[in-house]
């Protein structure tokens, strides 16, 4: 039977239902207010229609207050405008809930790219052998990040879990109960969360939906392609950095990092127990039963009493099952040994740390610390570090690193970053101790610069009495500059032999790690994502010529600006000149809810996943995705000419102002959804380089003009034609893959763009021209990419992508409207005298308010 197109798919299961619930959605009181659900309608319909006649947020509210309300008081206004604004952050809920509802039926789940298609793909080619032979070392690592673009309180992910379920059976009394309690339960956080907060919200996806998703793939895969050889390969593996990241978030201290330590372990153990528990209902043969109840009462008393560590190991714990499967096997006739070996294969992959906590801290930061550690040591009197260390050069330091070892007292110090930053390596040591050594085995310095970056951290293990670290030093290059030199700081570590020693104990393995976010945020779309490419293409090169296996992990957030679109596609579309063994990339706000909030979209994209990397080795295409010379050159042309217009437009006298009063970028701090600073530095003017990535492109999205995703692609493009070398542009579409994704994700970023909202802005005296110079390279980008692609549309291949965004961008435009209606109104409020204050504090809430339903309805706006 032919399975319907997606598209129609979409349009019954996801579309229809929608527009049925949200009629009834409408039509509940929630409030005193009981025409708010008639209301937002036909502010809607004005919305499209005031855009479309070219009016502006404040003429389409003030023309909805006349002609839907008679003589309404100001606060009757501001009223109504929260209560709207209350109603869609609801209605994007509830489209959420019915696309997760709809997830299987929308997603071919045994379709391209899945395990099961994989496998039959490999036995119709008779390449069986090569898959199983690929899977015994192929990995990826999801790891969890604490970045705040996920705002839902946990009773709202519960309404939206049991709204998807109650949406499958079709329940209409209980969709109606649900919708209901949805429009009474709070959304807004008045208390900014803690980093333990932040990893309490995360571990619920570990233990709700990665628990289950990461078992049914090891199993699939143990069962389907290795039946009966042992599979001694994880082949899917998790990180956390909610309670290890202290990159610009002083509020992670040792104790919290110890604390989500333990909450890790202790949420495995109670998995385990409760998968134990259900066990015994079923194996209640004689001599097992006993076994199973005493592993019970164990994992009880390692979860909940006080001494958890000291009742069993994970060692223990797994030769315990194996026993029992060995007397199932012999005396019982295999009698559930398959829900048994589920267990088995859970303990596998999550041990007893559940997820490797990553600790991770500015290079900025070590330089301040390590400056204090010599310091402080020679005021000590002891023979650590030479007197002139501060006057040697960068050579001579590393010489003099390469030799340390100790046992630092840290009573020494009294400076707080310098002993936190200490403290954060024994509390790496602490954490193997009780979760293993998976448990905390991973030091990230970010804006990693030179090799002295690294050789700083290797010595301060080795001075907190860690002679040989168990544990990998990843360095994480962000800027353009920095990637161009990755693979020179890298040789000079492999041929430096202290660190060389470190490696080997490490079994030749290096991990570095590449960041989307500042990549793009420095050098503009194109520039950054060919720079990272040919970062790897050197670093792979370069760790290959001295027997270094060398792992990427990626630093993505959700949008294409930041390394995220079409993540699976990026993969698949890497050659044989990247290292590609393992898959290891960051997941974090939207991106976690909407790609691994639920079981079947978790399994559904960690299976995408792992078939992009079995794509790209085990079965390559016929023609190679490495780029040819010709195709190379165009991309550097490109890469190079997108770099001066972008760092033209960043260094634009009116770019920082126009983010500044313009956008809703100090609005950010404000909204509690984070518990880290949404700047670096202190200082009350705003500065370019404190800017975080997250409210640097998020700011973007709420204005609806997307930048970082697309500025100077269009520009770039045009600049080749004019010169004559359009068919290499084209040559370059056909023959790469990666280009074809770069260009198909920010086309993603275009199609979530919206100009009539701002066009307002091209009347403004000081920010028209800025304005007008972003609309015009939005313009051309649009043109340029349609001409190379050959598409009448944006997203044309991806007609389901394309009809989600449309619903979401629909839902949210009143949202937008009365967003950008109220900084207009601060900016009126601010050039009257006297200023109300009052006022402005009202309007600042309300654009405030305003942020969640946009950000949750991008799915992947920062």
């Amino acid at each position: 039977m032919l399975r319907k197109p997606r598209i129609d798919r979409f349009n019954e299961s996801v579309l229809s239902r929608f527009q049925i619930y949200n009629s009834i959605f409408m039509t509940l009181p929630f409030d005193t207010i009981s025409n708010t659900g008639v209301l937002l309608p036909l502010f809607s319909e004005l919305c499209e229609k005031g855009y479309n006649n070219k009016k502006n947020p404040s003429e389409i509210v003030n023309l909805f207050f006349e002609k839907y309300l008679e003589n309404p008081s100001e606060s009757e206004k501001q009223e109504l405008l929260f209560r709207f604004i209350q109603y869609i952050e609801r209605e994007v809920v509830l489209f959420d809930a019915i696309e997760d509802a709809s997830f299987s039926v929308v997603n071919h789940m045994d379709g391209h790219g899945t395990l099961r298609s994989i496998k039959e793909k490999a036995e119709a080619e008779n390449k069986k052998h090569e898959l199983q032979e690929y899977l015994t070392s192929f990995k990826v690592r999801t790891v969890l990040t604490a970045h705040p673009t996920q705002f839902y309180p946990g009773p709202v992910l519960g309404i939206i879990t049991d709204l998807s379920e109650a949406i499958k059976a079709n329940d209409l009394i209980l969709i109606k109960k649900l919708l209901a309690q949805l429009g009474k339960t709070p959304f807004f956080k008045k208390e900014k969360p803690t980093p333990y907060d932040e990893a309490v919200s995360l571990i619920w996806y570990l233990e709700n939906v990665f628990y289950h998703a990461g078992s049914k793939i090891f199993t699939y895969i143990q069962n389907n392609i290795f039946e009966n050889t042992e599979l001694n390969n994880e082949i899917v593996s998790l990180g956390f950095w909610p309670g290890g990241d202290r990159d610009g978030n002083p509020f992670v201290t040792t104790e919290t990092t110890l604390k989500v330590a333990q909450r890790l372990r202790i949420t495995i153990l109670k998995n385990y127990y409760r998968d134990v528990r259900k066990l015994k209902r079923r194996i209640t043969f004689k001599v097992v039963d006993k076994l199973l109840a005493d592993l019970e009462i164990k994992l009880y008393q390692s979860a909940f009493g006080k001494k958890a560590s000291m009742v069993i190991t994970k060692k223990e714990f797994l030769e315990s099952l194996l026993k029992i499967r060995a007397i199932i096997v012999s005396e019982h006739q295999s009698l559930f040994v398959e829900e048994l070996d589920e267990l088995i294969n859970k303990v596998k992959l999550f041990g007893f740390h559940f997820a490797s906590l990553d600790i991770r801290q500015d290079s900025r930061v070590h330089d301040y610390v390590f400056k204090a550690i010599v310091d402080e040591t020679q005021k000590a009197d002891l023979d650590v570090f030479p007197p002139d260390y501060h006057e040697m050069d960068a050579e001579k330091k590393i010489e003099v690193l390469s030799k340390v070892n100790g046992d630092l007292d840290f009573t020494i110090f009294t400076d707080e970053v310098v002993l936190n930053t200490l403290e954060s390596i024994t509390a790496m040591k602490s954490v193997q101790k009780s979760n293993g050594e998976l448990g905390c085995n991973r030091y990230i310095i970010s804006n990693n610069q030179s090799v002295l970056n690294v050789m700083e951290v290797f010595a301060m293990m080795r001075l907190c009495d860690w002679k040989h670290p168990t544990a990998d030093i990843v360095p994480l290059f962000e800027t353009v500059d920095d990637l161009r030199v990755a693979h020179k700081v890298m040789e000079a570590l492999y041929t430096n032999v202290a660190y060389a020693a470190h490696l080997k104990r490490r079994g030749n393995q290096q991990t570095v790690m590449l960041g989307f976010s500042d990549g793009t945020k420095d050098g503009g779309y194109l520039m950054a994502n060919w720079s990272i490419f040919k970062a790897k293409e050197a670093l792979t090169e370069i760790s290959r010529t001295h027997g270094i296996k060398v792992i990427f992990f990626d630093g993505r957030g959700g949008p294409p600006a930041r390394g995220g679109g079409k993540t699976h596609q990026f993969y698949a579309s890497l050659g044989d000149t990247i290292e590609a063994r393992e898959i290891q990339l960051t997941i974090q706000g939207q991106t976690i809810s909407s790609n691994f909030g639920t079981l079947q979209s978790c399994q559904y994209n960690l299976e995408q996943l792992l078939s992009s990397g079995i794509i790209n080795e085990v079965f390559k295409p016929e023609t190679s995705h490495s780029l040819s010379d010709d195709d190379r050159a165009t991309m550097q042309k490109l890469a190079d000419i997108s770099y001066d217009a972008y760092t033209r437009f960043k260094e634009h006298p009116k770019f920082i102002p126009y983010l500044e009063h313009m956008s809703t970028l100090k609005y950010y701090a404000k909204t509690n959804i984070g518990s880290r600073p949404s700047k670096r530095g202190k200082s009350d003017k705003l500065v370019f380089s404190d800017l975080r990535a997250i409210p640097f492109v998020g700011s973007w999205s709420q204005l609806k003009q997307n930048v970082p995703g697309f500025y100077g692609v269009g520009y770039a493009i045009a600049s080749l034609i004019d010169q004559g070398d359009f068919e290499k542009i084209r040559a370059l579409y056909k023959n790469s893959a990666f280009f074809r994704t770069l260009l198909e994700n920010s086309m993603m970023s275009l199609c979530k763009s919206f100009f009539q909202l701002t066009a307002y802005m091209r009347e403004d005296k000081e920010f028209g021209d800025f304005w007008t110079l972003i609309y015009e390279e939005y313009l051309r980008s649009t043109e340029m990419i349609l001409k190379v692609t050959g598409y009448k549309e944006l997203m044309e291949d991806s007609k389901t992508m394309r009809a989600s965004i449309e619903v979401r961008e629909k839902i949210v435009l009143p949202l937008l409207t009365i967003q950008q209606y109220a900084l207009r109104k601060i900016q009126e409020i601010n050039s009257s005298e006297p200023i109300d204050k009052k006022q402005i504090e009202i309007y600042e809430k309300m654009v405030t308010r305003s942020l969640f339903g946009n950000i949750n309805a991008s799915r992947n706006s920062a």
